[in-house]
């Protein structure tokens, strides 16, 4: 199993009356909410954080995109993740990722992930989310019918970018360049691993099948609900005649890891609780733009993780309903290790996502889940698929022999 550590960098200073006052945490809430002063502090110790999930073991350290919202603050994840080569140098540096759609032209990302996969020397795993109707559509104005087609055209232009040695000309329905030249180049060959975030667009699984990348899904609705999805990938899997390594999926989880089952109630209840009452306060309006979602996915009843009716389901839930109906793993690492097991196994994922900050979660408390998860939890849940043990498809080749940073105020 890989473990990585993945933080949403939520604004942890919300209003109580939120909810009540204001109609949507992402799109149109007021800039007037968030106060640069604090915001310097929450960035630093979100970013101690992740740098503090490597020391303590975990495979991959996580970050993603996301516009004009409080839900998490980062507008440009490359941004974070160039801060992370800096002061880590084993673990996988995981974007999850770029929403490429967005990037005008998108040999950017190109360009970017590059320079990230060489600082880090070798250690990017580049993440191509299509992005929420919220991001891509309200925020950055794309048209939602066109979106997909936009994206296929963008993974074209970064992928050959990545692969041509010589400039090319790039002449396609959105994109034209005459001199399309990548500099720098990244280390991994032929590229960085690719893992494409998912919330449930069919389209999505052949995608990732196409081209042997990595799907994992995103949800906050647990491993329970998440089954149905996941059947049906796996499904699509065998229909297209592929192996079933596990490592083809992911999958993220909310964890919260105390001493006891009680002790974890007691410290993780109220920050889980404004992470879904606050942070998901999502106006359904901006969750699911017409034309959006495909054809075949409304076919599937699919839906939106912020539809209306997940809106209500989420604001209702006390800590026992979240916790029975696995939308939160959370007890003691026993208990922890337990309800891990069994949704890495029905799942059938050989990457698991842990989101152990949520909400305001005060930065020790944050800090104890994360220790005993490390010591604790993962230790026992590394050999769950011991048949594929040397399967390393999708994840990071580093350098063997890379460049440290020089201790600050070191002269050369």
């Amino acid at each position: 199993m890989k473990f990585t550590w993945f933080n949403l960098m939520p604004w942890p200073h919300l209003p109580d009356d939120f909810r009540e006052k204001y109609r949507s945490v992402w799109v149109d809430i007021p800039s007037s909410l968030y106060d640069p002063e604090k915001g310097n502090a929450v960035y630093h110790q979100y970013l101690d954080q992740l740098e503090y999930a490597e020391e303590l073991g975990f495979d991959g350290i996580g970050v993603n995109e996301h516009h004009a919202n409080a839900y998490g603050l980062m507008p440009s994840p490359n941004i974070m993740a160039a801060t992370l080569t800096r002061r880590t140098s084993r673990a996988a540096i995981v974007v999850l990722g770029n929403s490429i759609v967005l990037y005008n032209p998108p040999i950017r990302v190109a360009e970017e992930f590059a320079m990230l996969d060489v600082l880090s020397g070798g250690r990017l795993v580049a993440g191509f989310p299509v992005g929420t109707s919220m991001d891509t559509n309200y925020c950055y104005g794309q048209i939602p019918a066109h979106t997909r087609d936009k994206y296929a055209e963008a993974h074209e232009l970064i992928m050959r970018a990545w692969r041509e040695d010589e400039p090319f000309a790039f002449d396609g329905k959105y994109n034209q360049l005459r001199w399309a030249n990548c500099w720098p180049k990244p280390i991994q060959k032929p590229h960085p691993p690719v893992f494409i975030p998912g919330g449930g667009s069919i389209e999505t699984w052949d995608f990732c099948l196409d081209h042997d990348y990595n799907y994992s899904y995103l949800s906050f609705a647990g491993y329970v609900r998440a089954k149905e999805l996941m059947d049906g990938y796996w499904d699509r899997v065998a229909t297209r005649g592929k192996d079933e390594s596990p490592y083809r999926a992911g999958f993220a989880q909310i964890v919260c890891v105390g001493e006891t089952d009680q002790e974890a109630e007691e410290l993780y209840a109220e920050p889980i609780k404004y992470f879904y009452n606050r942070c998901l306060h999502v106006y359904p309006g901006f969750a699911d733009a017409p034309g959006y979602r495909t054809i075949k996915t409304i076919k599937q009843n699919v839906l939106s993780q912020i539809s209306a009716a997940r809106q209500m389901q989420f604001q209702n839930l006390s800590w026992k309903d979240l916790v029975d109906g696995r939308y939160v793993i959370a007890g003691s690492p026993e208990t922890v290790r337990e309800q891990l097991e069994e949704a890495i196994k029905g799942l059938r994922i050989g990457h698991l996502f842990c989101l152990l900050h949520m909400g305001n979660m005060p930065n020790e408390v944050t800090r104890h889940s994360t220790k005993l998860f490390a010591e604790r939890v993962m230790p026992q849940l590394r050999d769950v698929w011991p048949e594929w043990k040397d399967d390393n498809r999708n994840w990071i080749q580093p350098m063997e022999e890379r460049i440290r940073p020089e201790a600050p105020g070191r002269s050369a």
